[in-house]
């Protein structure tokens, strides 16, 4: 419609200035000089007033162009003022700001949105520029896990955390691939995946990192309760044979109690029978004593007490059965420092590992077990370090499996026990090792 309007004023004018030409042309051949010269006066009216009505319609599409190439779309066009067709051209302005502005609207509701469920979730996510290292986005999650303040180019991470910088930002892991995180003073197992994708001329990186070790905390606790009912069933099996030697046994003592004269009883069999059941029946024993060690721990009692009064107990229990010629050290340079733990519990974790610290420095030639507590962020943590014999890199994922032991009279119960009752806790225990340096036990509360 505005168009037709458009085309028919325009047609109306172009018609007046032909006439008007018309009246020049006639004046110039009849040599009359009204027509002439009115003639000439009104095309040179007629042809300012189309410039200016031409010119006018560009300039208030080039204004609402402009608008569109800065993005302001807050812009409004006078729609009740002017010619008509000038006055439909604002309104169809204004529809397409009003569908922008709409379209922003619902944009930045989905931002808004998508960015509240990337700080929410438990996962890891940094997107940056790959040739300027410019931050596109991160999230809460990433920085926790690489504890850092939010950046806004990844040569921040870089100059404070090289290692993290080589294993997330200059690796590519083509598929989930789980990565242990060097942190300050821990480690951190992490699944780590990442793409490139393209943004008109630019490449950009996108890593996902996601935080696994409280997962697989988890899940070897439901294996520690799968482990157990499976061996509880295989003792039940192993005193099912016991069971039935035993009445076979009992058999025959009957039938001499009853026929004392004619029934020849061997001794020899029962004694054998009965040296069987007793050696059995002391395995089991020995069994359900490590398993039962296991099962019992299931909560904990939790009181206040000062590092420097937990470390006293510790050393006065420890030092009377440790050798002479092992330097045992406590430090603690925190006289403030408290624990929120059960205090038996955190006291048989920090035995069992002295004792471990203890056989690994046997060997050495200046032995040595330091003890060490400090405040990192929202955390304590207390270390167990030993120059002793070390263990083997292949060996460190096995140490916390039930029954694994590197000793030859190891249970290979301590270190599991321990880091049952350290996920009670809400804690975690880490372990760093180099064969033939020595070994590093750190409890994380």
């Amino acid at each position: 419609m505005i168009y037709k309007s458009y085309f028919f004023i325009l047609l109306f004018r172009v018609f007046i200035l032909l006439a008007a030409m018309s009246s020049i042309a006639y004046g110039l051949a009849f040599q009359n000089n009204y027509a002439l010269y009115g003639g000439l006066l009104v095309t040179i009216i007629l042809l300012y007033n189309l410039y200016v009505f031409v010119t006018k319609r560009f300039i208030e599409m080039d204004d609402f162009f402009e608008s569109v190439k800065y993005r302001d779309f807050s812009r409004w066009f006078g729609e009740e003022h002017g010619p008509r067709d000038i006055r439909q051209l604002h309104k169809g302005f204004n529809l397409v700001n009003k569908t922008f502005r709409t379209i922003n609207k619902e944009r930045q509701a989905q931002f808004l949105y998508l960015k509240k469920i990337l700080e929410m979730v438990d996962v890891g996510i940094v997107a940056f520029n790959v040739e300027s290292g410019d931050v596109l986005w991160v999230n809460d999650s990433i920085l926790d896990i690489m504890d850092l303040p939010s950046f806004k180019n990844i040569r921040f991470v870089k100059k404070r955390r090289p290692k993290i910088y080589n294993d997330l930002f200059e690796t590519y892991y083509a598929n989930h691939q789980s990565v242990t995180l060097e942190l300050r003073d821990e480690s951190l197992k992490v699944l780590v995946s990442d793409t490139v994708f393209e943004v008109e001329d630019n490449s950009f990186k996108l890593i996902v990192v996601q935080n696994i070790e409280d997962t697989l905390n988890k899940n070897e606790s439901e294996a520690w309760k799968k482990l157990l009912s499976v061996m509880t069933h295989e003792i039940m099996n192993s005193i099912a044979p016991i069971s039935s030697l035993s009445e076979t046994l009992q058999s025959e003592i009957q039938h001499k109690l009853d026929d004392k004269t004619n029934y020849d009883l061997n001794l020899e069999d029962i004694n054998a029978g009965i040296l069987s059941i007793k050696k059995r029946s002391e395995g089991l024993m020995k069994f359900a004593k490590t398993y039962r060690t296991l099962n019992k721990v299931s909560q904990v009692n939790k009181s206040r007490i000062f590092v420097d009064e937990l470390f006293k107990t510790i050393g006065d229990l420890m030092l009377p059965s440790l050798q002479q010629s092992i330097s045992v050290e406590f430090i603690n340079t925190n006289p403030k420092l408290e624990l929120n733990i059960d205090v038996h519990l955190i006291e048989q974790v920090l035995i069992n590992l002295i004792l471990n610290a203890r056989d690994a420095c046997l060997e050495q030639e200046n032995p040595k077990i330091i003890i060490t507590a400090e405040k990192l962020r929202d955390t304590v943590q207390i270390k167990v370090i030993d120059n002793g014999i070390g263990i083997p890199s292949e060996l460190l994922d096995t140490i916390f499996v039930p029954f694994f032991s590197t000793k030859k009279t190891g249970s290979g119960i301590g270190l599991s026990l321990s880091k049952q009752i350290m996920m009670l806790h809400k804690g975690r225990i880490q372990i760093q090792s180099e064969e033939g340096t020595g070994t590093a036990i750190g409890l994380i509360f």
